[in-house]
């Protein structure tokens, strides 16, 4: 189907197709074991939110130790 596409001529579906060729492994494991990245998703979400409540951090160091004492 990919060479279909590619005779089509149309760019978004050359972008698609790329996607999809890049992607495959990770998109079947989802169909194969039902497996997302929710959860590292979730865990970026709380670091951001995190940060954003101190905004401005001097000691980086102390953040980091906070967020493995918060998160961890």
């Amino acid at each position: 189907w990919y060479k279909n596409v590619e005779q089509t001529g149309f760019k978004a579906f050359n972008t698609i197709a790329n996607t999809i060729t890049i992607n495959y492994r990770s998109i079947l494991n989802y169909f194969i074991n039902r497996s997302t990245n929710a959860s590292a998703e979730s865990f970026n979400a709380k670091i951001k939110a995190f940060r954003a409540q101190f905004r401005g951090v001097k000691n980086v160091e102390f953040f980091l130790f906070r967020l493995t004492r918060i998160f961890a």
